[in-house]
Formats: C-alpha cells, sequence, structure tokens
C-alpha cells in the first residue's frame, strides 16, 4: 500500500484551508427537546460559521495578536474547527492538532511536523522528564503541538499544506481524524483494507462546510484486520469486518460508542456494508445525527445518547431514511480478538519485508527525534510513518536484511520495540499541563510509574504475561480512554488533613474485542503518592494467582472487587 499523496503546492491557496459546499449546515429538524433553545455553542456556531475563523487567523489573529481573538463573541470555539485550542496558560499559547487520516503519513509530511515541533513548539520551561520542544502521538492517530504562538500559524499552515497535512477538523463539532488499523494493507490478517476506506471517508467530511456543524464531535474508525485494534466499539460509528454468506467482504456497522461521563459499547444495529458504501454510511448517519441530535442540552449531545434514545432498530430505521442505498441486514463477524498494539518486528504480507512497531512511553517525541524517523522511513523502509490508536510508531516495508541494522539506530534504541509489559503498555492524556479541565499531572507520573513497575518486577515473571495496559487521563473526559484499559486511572483531589492532594480513581479490567468491557473502578480519589506502591500489590497478586495464560483483564474480573480494593489500599496484601 502507498503511503498518503503529497499535495501539490497551490499558488492560490497557500495555507490549505480549503472549504466547500453550502454556507448553511443541515437543518435542525428536533432541536429542541425540553428546554426551547439553542445551547450557547449552538448559538455561536449558527451566529458565524466556525470554518470563517481560519481567514480571521490567516487576515488579522496573526497579526494583531491573541487580544484581536477575544474581541469576537465565540471565536476561542470557533478556533476549533481549524484544530486549535487556547492552553491552561493562557495568552499567546495555543495547542495545534493535525490530522493524520488512518494514521499514515509519508516521511515528508513526518519530517515537517517534526521541523514545526522543533521550531515554534518551545515553553518557557523544560519538563524534567521530556524536556522541550515535542510532540504528542495521540489515542486517535493525531499529532499535536503545545505552546503555538499565534503569530506562526499561517506559516506552519502553509509548511503543513506544502506536504498534504491539514489541522482542520482536527477538533470541533464535526467529523474528527478518522481512525483505522495502522498496518492495514501490510497485515497480513488483513481481510478488508481499511486504509482507503478511512481516507475517503475523511476526504468527504474535511472542509465540508454542510457536516461541519454537528451536535458534538463525531468520532469514526474503521479497520479490516481480525484484531480491533482501531477499537472500534468506543466509536460515533465503528466499521469492522464482515463475511456475507457468499463470500463477499466488507464491514459490519456500529452506532453510538463512546467515553468519558455515560460511556457506553457501540450497538450493532444490523447493517452491512461494501467498502465502496462507507462514505455514503457515514454521510447518512452525520445527517441523522445532525437533524435529530441533542442541541440544547450539550452534556446529552453526543450521539450516543442518540442512539440510546432511538434503539438500534429505531436508529436503523432512521438511517435507512438517509442514506442511497438500501441497508443490509449485518453479516457473520470476523474480530476474534483485541490487539492493543503492534509493538515488536513483524511480517508484512508482502514477502521478504517487516515491519517494526516502537514503543513511545506517553505518546511524546521531541521534534528532532520525529525528523530522526523520517530519515529511518526513508533508509530502511517504504518511507512511510504509521501512528497506532496506542500512541506508538511503525516504520513498515523494511527488507528482513535491514532490521538489525535498523534496530542498531538510537531511536530505536530510545524508543524500543522490546519494551518491558508496563512501559508498552502506558497511554496518558496531556494532563493539567496543559488542559484546561485536567486536575492532575498525568504523562510524567505515567512514565515514572511505568517504569518503576517494569525495574521492580523484571525478574518476577511479568513479561510473560505480555502486556498490561495504563491508561491514564487527567479528568472524567476520557481522552487516554482509562475505561477500556487492564488498569484506568483518572484525576481527582484528595482531601487529607486540612488540605487537598492530586489523586486518582483506580479501575480495574477494561478490555475490548469478543470480551469487550469497560473497567470496574476499584477505588477513588487515592492520592497519587501512595498509586506506585497500590501498583507493586496489585500486579503482583496477579502474578501469584493468574491461571495459564490468563490475561490481566481477565483476572481483574473474576477476582471480587471488595479484595481488590483492600490490595490497592494495602489492607490486604498477596505475596508471590
Amino acid at each position: 500500500m502507498r503511503a498518503a499523496r503529497l499535495v501539490p503546492r497551490d499558488l492560490d491557496n497557500p495555507y490549505g484551508m480549503q472549504f466547500r459546499g453550502r454556507e448553511r449546515a443541515l437543518k435542525f429538524v428536533r432541536p429542541y427537546r425540553h428546554i426551547g433553545e439553542l445551547n450557547p455553542t449552538e448559538q455561536i456556531k449558527l451566529s458565524r460559521h466556525p470554518f470563517e475563523v481560519a481567514q480571521a487567523v490567516i487576515d488579522t489573529y496573526s497579526k494583531e495578536g491573541p487580544s484581536a481573538i477575544a474581541k469576537v463573541p465565540g471565536e476561542v470555539e470557533r478556533l476549533k474547527w481549524v484544530g486549535m485550542y487556547p492552553q491552561k496558560q493562557g495568552g499567546d499559547a495555543f495547542m495545534m492538532r493535525i490530522k493524520v487520516p488512518g494514521g499514515v503519513m509519508t516521511a515528508a509530511q513526518v519530517r515537517e511536523i517534526g521541523v514545526a515541533a522543533d521550531a515554534y513548539a518551545e515553553g518557557p520551561d523544560d519538563s524534567p522528564v521530556f524536556g522541550n520542544r515535542y510532540a504528542d502521538l495521540t489515542t486517535r492517530q493525531d499529532i499535536q503541538l503545545h505552546w503555538i504562538r499565534i503569530a506562526d500559524v499561517p506559516r506552519i499552515w502553509q509548511r503543513f499544506w506544502d506536504v498534504g497535512l491539514t489541522t482542520v477538523q482536527a477538533c470541533g463539532d464535526s467529523a474528527r481524524n478518522v481512525c483505522a488499523c495502522p498496518v492495514s494493507g501490510i497485515d497480513a490478517g488483513e481481510v478488508v483494507e481499511a486504509f482507503p476506506v478511512a481516507q475517503a471517508i475523511s476526504a468527504f467530511f474535511t472542509g465540508n462546510r454542510e457536516y461541519a456543524n454537528l451536535p458534538r464531535k463525531f468520532k469514526i474508525a474503521v479497520t479490516g484486520c481480525l484484531e480491533d485494534c482501531a477499537r472500534i466499539e468506543i466509536n460515533d460509528i465503528g466499521l469492522w469486518p464482515a463475511e456475507q454468506s457468499d463470500g463477499s467482504i466488507g464491514f459490519n456497522v456500529l452506532i453510538g460508542g463512546g467515553l468519558s461521563d455515560g460511556e457506553r459499547m457501540a450497538s450493532d444495529i444490523d447493517v452491512f456494508i461494501r467498502p465502496d458504501q462507507a462514505v455514503e454510511l457515514c454521510r447518512g448517519v452525520a445527517q441523522l445525527f445532525g437533524e435529530l441530535g441533542n442541541r440544547e442540552n450539550r452534556g446529552l449531545a453526543r450521539m450516543r445518547y442518540l442512539a440510546q434514545e432511538l434503539g438500534p432498530e429505531g436508529f436503523r430505521s432512521a438511517l435507512d431514511e438517509r442514506t442511497r442505498f438500501a441497508l443490509e441486514p449485518a453479516a457473520k463477524e470476523l474480530t476474534n480478538r483485541y490487539r492493543g498494539d503492534h509493538v515488536g518486528v513483524h511480517p508484512q504480507k508482502q514477502p521478504g519485508l517487516m515491519y517494526v512497531g516502537a514503543s513511545v512511553p506517553v505518546g511524546r517525541m521531541h521534534g528532532i527525534e520525529l525528523i530522526e524517523m523520517a530519515r529511518l522511513a526513508e533508509t530502511y523502509g517504504d518511507g512511510s510513518v504509521r501512528i497506532g490508536t496506542d500512541q506508538n510508531f511503525i516504520l513498515s516495508g523494511i527488507p528482513e536484511d535491514r532490521v538489525d541494522d535498523l534496530l542498531s539506530e538510537q531511536l530505536m534504541k530510545t524508543y524500543s520495540p522490546f519494551p518491558g509489559p508496563f512501559e508498552r503498555g502506558v497511554v496518558a492524556c496531556t494532563g493539567s499541563e496543559f488542559c484546561r479541565f485536567a486536575v492532575v499531572e498525568t504523562k510524567e507520573r505515567a512514565v515514572k510509574w511505568a517504569r518503576t513497575l517494569d525495574a521492580k518486577l523484571a525478574d518476577t515473571g511479568t513479561a510473560d504475561a505480555g502486556v498490561i495496559r495504563m491508561h491514564f487521563s487527567g479528568c472524567s473526559a476520557s481522552c487516554a480512554q482509562p475505561q477500556i484499559a487492564d488498569i484506568g486511572f483518572r484525576g481527582d483531589i484528595a482531601h487529607v488533613g486540612e488540605h487537598i492532594e492530586e489523586a486518582v480513581d483506580i479501575g480495574l479490567g477494561g478490555s475490548l474485542g469478543p470480551d469487550a468491557a469497560f473497567i470496574d473502578w476499584i477505588t477513588g480519589a487515592l492520592p497519587v503518592d501512595q498509586v506506585p506502591d497500590a501498583l507493586l500489590r496489585v500486579v503482583g497478586r496477579y502474578q501469584s494467582e493468574r491461571r495459564p495464560k490468563e490475561a490481566f483483564h481477565q483476572w481483574a474480573r473474576r477476582t471480587p472487587q471488595a479484595e481488590l480494593a483492600l490490595t490497592i489500599s494495602g489492607a490486604a496484601v498477596v505475596t508471590a
């Protein structure tokens, strides 16, 4: 499979802010539920189309500074439609998110992001763990930059557009980055190629005015492999492989998954589609969501609430009225397990070629390392880089006789394909370092906890249990997806004596795939300095009690929650 196509320079549109479609968004069929008034964000979107912020950034805000943004009501909200959020520090400090459909980039694209991180993403202080001028790989296969100044945004957009990158709709109430299996096209077990489908869906929605004003963010994932690595069940639309009785392969459709408060596994709505029907299917769902979704109460505006309200049959019926083809019944589902990552050295379906998945704890890399990653992709592989939903990266198309040379490179030693089970499985959101909603710092702690566990448990048999996935979100928004982790953390505060401390809620036993279930939250508001010892106790108990080939989540689910709570607290310690 070829990597993403470079977009040639367009002298009439040097910034890549391409928009199409009617100014007016989708009609609102049932916007009023109980209150009789659109919520404030909906009113902002109707008063001025969010895409208009792009030209304002180029013409005005980049020249006059953040104070000019503040003069326009709702403009900070509209910035999301061009992939930007103000950081919690305020002032001239923004997060910029770059869309990477399906997680696949060319070396040129990776290099340009690395240059941007090194040149424009410098904060005032160095992190003791990560230093400065870095980028974050996310759980939705995006890349985020921090400390971006508004004056630099147009030149960043221009450089990105020259290599075919965009930040349009990386945020906002519209279709976000479309996720896919990161090894689509090279995975020997893939039954239908997902990456072209993800590209086509992304191309339809990106810059499309008519579908840019949905009630809330809209997340789509597609995979053609058998291992659910795109995390289909927690998306608004999930497409995973299925086989008709005549042997034809396509996708079954899942609807209404999501995390945050009110988490929900997506529903099977009894629909099978061919790959060439995927764009129309997603368009129809977006129309349905845009027309019937809740625009009064923003807390109930995610599509999972509409899916719950309508039920699978009702949703299918409403969708059937809006698609340009008749909906076929679902076919035989082919997904057979959940694969959390692609770390390691693996054969491709192309004879003689390998792909190498590197572990990037919590997804944070320096800009200069991204530039080096691009060099390795061109020197040893097919010139593409792939990002997984696990915040790791993959180099593909490597001849077997070049693998050892690749592994000897310093970057591959820093981000090893052979990490310990905790470093391999650690995921974290940006936390209170940058996010206005997070109540605790996440990334530095998560890395330290993972490395502590790997060091202390290296000789105790943990490695043969496989990866143990720890996901750390700084608040209830679940950007790090803690509900599907073996061990999930959610930021909280604890009252200790007469003061408060940073703390976490701890949950155990999450997974996706055939035995999908969210974690059970076991302990609330445990002060963060008590977490490392609590983790050692829990993992030690798992090691002593686990059955042959029993994964952590399986052990956690069969162990009484009261006992797990005592183990976390230290009141009941079971030693190996």
